[in-house]
């Protein structure tokens, strides 16, 4: 694969780039054949090359004088300021690096390997979720008067009625989008190339058929929620990035009224948190979200937040 075709590549490294042309290499193939997902390659490589940057910094320049103290030193820091789920997230990166150099026969052993994250075990997800009623007033909200605001709206109605992660409604294609037995359906690429199609909401329905025809005709390998052009103030062929579409969001909450600090995600788990609340089975939330286990569903479930309120509220002083 051609460095240039590496999005995002890790940025330079000086522990990297004074080591011999094997270890370099295989470091870049670590990035460019290792891992197909943009979005995990993008955290790994924030997390290696911060981890080798810090390491350059206290001393170590030599792949082979990194050790566990070391590995341990930087988990220790982060633990300062970051959460628990980042930073094993950060130690998992380290750790699937070195493994790669160690098969590449460029270190003796894996300096991770031995390290321990930090605990943490969650039984919900710290995604905010918003209420049916505030999700409607924010999609009422918007503006339909330019082609942003149809995307928008069709963009939210996506992840809210089909719990799709904002990373699988970004990449779709307009030939994603098609009508099977007289509905409309949408075709979402998930995580680890699995394909995932669902009918749609009526209102999804409504919502992706004003904004499509409002497009006109395009090719069906078109990206289907593009980016504005700040010259023309039109939608361009260029997708919508995962950052625009997170100031969008903040940006219609706050014109919605709403002061939870919501993001992309928050759309996922209100859709799922309200099928639930209205008689909906757990076993068809995980297949309608994709999810290989219901466990995963449950960090979803926020309907234990209205419980625990509820039973805050009987503390009468």
């Amino acid at each position: 694969m051609p460095l240039a075709a590496l999005r995002p590549a890790p940025a330079p490294v000086p522990i990297i780039a004074q080591a011999s042309a094997h270890a370099r290499t295989r470091f870049l193939e670590f990035f460019a054949a290792a891992i197909r997902n943009p979005n995990t390659r993008r955290a790994y490589a924030k997390s290696c090359t911060d981890f080798l940057t810090w390491c350059f910094e206290h001393g170590v320049h030599d792949l082979a004088a990194i050790t566990p103290i070391h590995v341990a030193g930087w988990i220790e820091e982060l633990g300062a300021s970051l959460s628990a789920p980042t930073v094993k997230q950060r130690l998992a990166a380290v750790r699937h690096l070195f493994d790669w150099l160690v098969t590449g026969q460029v270190m003796p052993f894996n300096p991770a390997s031995s390290v321990r994250g930090p605990a943490h075990s969650a039984r919900t997800g710290r995604t905010p979720v918003l209420e049916p009623e505030e999700a409607r007033a924010l999609i009422d909200g918007i503006d339909l008067t330019s082609p942003t605001g149809l995307r928008d709206r069709a963009l939210i109605g996506l992840m809210v009625y089909t719990f799709a992660r904002v990373g699988a409604a970004l990449s779709m294609r307009h030939e994603d989008v098609f009508v099977q037995g007289r509905r409309l359906w949408v075709r979402l690429h998930e995580k680890g190339g699995k394909r995932h199609e669902m009918p749609c909401h009526h209102l999804l329905d409504e919502y992706l058929t004003a904004y499509i025809e409002a497009l006109g005709p395009v090719p069906a390998k078109t990206p289907l929620f593009r980016a504005l052009s700040r010259t023309t103030k039109r939608l361009e062929e260029a997708p919508l990035t995962q950052g625009d579409a997170f100031a969008m969001v903040r940006r219609r909450a706050q014109t919605a009224g709403i002061a939870t600090k919501i993001g992309n995600h928050t759309f996922r788990a209100t859709g799922i948190t309200t099928y639930l609340k209205n008689g909906g089975s757990l076993e068809n939330a995980a297949a309608m979200a994709g999810h290989a286990s219901t466990r995963t569903t449950q960090i979803y479930d926020r309907r234990r937040d209205e419980i625990t309120l509820a039973e805050v509220e009987r503390v009468r002083l």
